[in-house]
């Protein structure tokens, strides 16, 4: 009797394809009102590719990803009242055209939803009549916000991540287990009879496997829905 793939295995959601909840201990979210903020730390995430600033405020401690340039007890404002300089947290409709931003809120008052990977940021590209402001994303995409959407001036730190190659397997293992990503990664055909539809190979030659139109995710191999099957006459 065969045993679950891969991506049936994944899907189940066991220990052994879980995220580690220690991982997600620090919430990305802006403070509720505008106020001065004090940078006390600037640390490190499992669940983030950039590291994160703690800031103190009145309302206590919260985490937000930092900024490029962002250093120990330097002062921030966030509020509609502070001005369009790095690290300031403003609505979008408070900032001038052409200002690169990041950590933008999907709804006023989320907390901060979009653009949050290390070196990454979005450009606020023009206001329409209604108030509503344009972004373009990191992958030139454009969405059209809230105006009372809040976002952070400047660049996320972090940039130049994935220049620094893994020197290591180890290092690389360890770095996808604290995200629950998929590694090693192989070619089905490489595995045992018994682990994939595709194992074994015998000669590489790989049975056909039609996955039905309905077919959960992790049956989903082979081809994926055809139009059609066989040699075109």
């Amino acid at each position: 009797m065969g045993k679950r793939i891969i991506q049936q295995a994944r899907g189940k959601g066991s220990l052994t394809y879980q995220v580690r909840s220690k991982a997600f201990t620090k919430e990305i979210m802006y403070p509720r009102k505008a106020e001065k903020a004090t940078i006390i730390a600037i640390v490190h995430s499992a669940a983030h590719s950039a590291p994160l600033a703690k800031l103190k405020t009145s309302e206590g401690i919260t985490y937000v990803p930092a900024f490029e340039g962002a250093f120990v007890e330097q002062e921030i404002m966030i509020g509609e009242n502070a001005p369009p300089v790095v690290g300031n947290t403003l609505p979008l409709g408070m900032i001038p055209l052409a200002t690169q931003i990041f950590n933008i809120e999907r709804n006023p008052g989320d907390g901060g939803k979009f653009t949050r990977t290390a070196g990454s940021f979005a450009t606020v590209l023009k206001k329409i009549e209604n108030g509503f402001v344009i972004i373009v994303m990191p992958n030139k995409n454009q969405i059209t916000l809230n105006p009372n959407c809040r976002a952070t001036i400047g660049r996320i730190a972090g940039d130049g991540r994935i220049l620094k190659p893994f020197m290591t397997a180890g290092k690389k293992h360890y770095k996808m287990k604290a995200r629950n990503k998929l590694w090693p990664r192989t070619s089905a055909v490489k595995v045992n009879a018994v682990d994939h539809p595709f194992g074994s190979g015998r000669g590489k030659r790989i049975k056909q496997k039609i996955a039905k139109r309905n077919a959960p995710p992790g049956a989903k191999v082979g081809h994926i829905r055809p139009s059609r099957t066989g040699k075109r006459k």
